[in-house]
């Protein structure tokens, strides 16, 4: 794996940047979450997942980033949405502008613990969903990989 020879700005990028979410269950069927500890969407909840380096694979960049976010071993299930994030700012140029692709993933092992740039983490019922300000999209995504996670584990 290589990573980036050139610094690639994530705030107004020249191309959009390909990242990874992952959306991990525990055997209680609990959802890991991470809150963003650096723009965008900082503050905000959501799945661990970040860029993919140069020469990475998918699924090896969703496991690193799954590790480097929480501290946690995973096994990918399988790829569940796209997801394509892009902000403007007040001029109407393109401030951020990502493509993700996200995964579900069986928890291995590990303690979930705040790492890398995320500022706390936290395993989530699916009931408790909605206690959490999620956007549509990320509720979306959990959707559809527990429904998988569930068809694979049942």
């Amino acid at each position: 794996m290589l990573t980036h020879p050139i610094s690639v700005p994530r705030r107004y990028p020249p191309c959009p940047l390909v990242g990874v979410g992952v959306a991990v269950f525990n055997q209680a069927g609990q959802v890991l979450l991470v809150q963003r500890g650096r723009p965008p969407r900082q503050g905000q909840w959501g799945l661990p997942g970040g860029l993919i380096d140069l020469g990475e694979r998918l699924e090896d960049a969703a496991r690193r980033e799954v590790r480097e976010e929480c501290g946690v071993e995973v096994l990918i299930g399988g790829l569940v949405a796209t997801f394509e994030p892009i902000e403007w700012d007040d001029e109407g140029r393109v401030e951020y502008h990502y493509v993700v692709l996200d995964y579900w993933a069986h928890y291995l092992r590990g303690e979930a613990v705040a790492r890398d740039d995320a500022a706390a983490v936290r395993w989530v019922d699916m009931e408790g969903l909605t206690q959490l300000p999620l956007n549509e999209a990320t509720h979306d995504v959990i959707r559809r990989a527990y429904a998988a996670w569930q068809q694979q584990a049942g």
